[in-house]
């Protein structure tokens, strides 16, 4: 899954002996993800490559000079750079190195304790479970431990994930953003300047062709269902006039058939609009899954290149809440 990461501000501090360096605020997603300095970035990387050798992405050199601001400028974008092109690699987002790093540096950015915590985690209907947690657990630790308490099958963690989701005014909810894996949803949450923000459990592909992977696990066509409802009821998905008289037959059917035959009806529903716009939008390229292996590492290799493919575009084109299911996926130190 490609990160992204910006820096888009850098400010210039001054230590306790007095000497000046410039503290970098690193985004995710749009976020303010940490604060660091380019000395902790440069040991994490010494890190990253007794590791994983010369496959990194070149790291910005030190000067032992002081910057101009022409210089202090290419380092930020070149910092940028390095987070970006580091974060394509599957085993070194995987790694403990990576993980550990960036734990600390959110935990620090926002002065956030590790210790026991409870989250609440909402799920597709809008219903909560509390779960107890460490602050420091990362989204996919924590989904981990939310699919235990509610019985999702462990071989089915990668088709879901955990986002930062909005109840706005008269219930209406909007997603912020899907967590990374590596991020602390914790401090997350609570460091998100988005008001009424909560932590929400949802399938996070965009290929309805995918649902029938979940069939075998009730547990997973239960929020299979329930989020194909709440994206109906939101506006997020509009159904014609005969799909909606087929969605009220499902009402009769048991769980895994109504799933089933849903998940066939949003698939028409998405594919009608997608070549609705890619009519609409000539330079528009629209893509279609394949279908993945249940394993996560697979997924990640296709569908989540596809979701930040998505995200990209979605800056560029002007796309409406109810044109797709998912809806709002709204110097150095010398």
């Amino acid at each position: 899954m490609k990160m992204h990461f910006c820096i888009p501000v850098s400010q210039q501090r001054s230590d306790a002996l007095g000497g000046r360096y410039v503290l970098y605020s690193v985004h995710l997603d749009g976020f303010l993800f940490c604060r660091v300095r380019y000395s902790q970035l440069h040991g994490w990387n010494e890190q990253l490559r007794r590791v994983f050798g010369n496959c990194l992405p070149p790291f910005p050199p030190k000067y032992y000079l002081a910057m101009t601001t022409a210089m202090a400028d290419e380092r930020r974008d070149q910092l940028e750079q390095y987070l970006q092109n580091v974060t394509m690699d599957p085993n070194v987002l995987r790694s403990d190195v990576f993980v550990e790093f960036l734990k600390l540096a959110q935990l620090n950015t926002f002065d956030i304790a590790t210790k026991k915590a409870y989250l609440d985690i909402f799920l597709p209907n809008e219903q909560s479970i509390r779960i107890e947690i460490i602050t420091s657990d990362t989204a996919e630790r924590v989904l981990e431990v939310v699919s235990h308490k509610i019985g999702l099958c462990r071989e089915l963690l990668g088709y879901f994930g955990l986002f930062l989701i909005r109840f706005g005014k008269e219930g209406k909810l909007s997603v912020v953003k899907k967590l990374a894996d590596f991020e602390l949803p914790y401090v997350s949450l609570g460091s998100s300047e988005v008001e009424n923000c909560k932590v929400g459990l949802r399938k996070w592909y965009m290929a309805p062709s995918l649902d029938s992977v979940l069939m075998d696990c009730r547990v997973a066509v239960d929020l299979l269902y329930m989020q194909a409802i709440q994206d109906i009821e939101k506006g997020w998905a509009k159904p014609t006039q005969a799909q909606r008289q087929k969605l009220e037959a499902f009402q009769k059917e048991d769980s895994q058939t109504k799933a089933f035959l849903l998940s066939s009806c949003l698939k028409k529903m998405i594919s009608e609009k997608m070549v609705k716009l890619a009519a609409e939008n000539t330079e528009m390229q629209i893509e279609v899954p394949e279908q993945s292996k249940s394993k996560k590492y697979h997924i990640q290799q296709s569908q989540q290149k596809d979701y930040s493919s998505f995200l990209s575009r979605k800056s560029k084109i002007k796309i409406a809440k109810d044109d797709c299911v998912f809806g709002n996926i709204k110097e150095e130190d010398l």
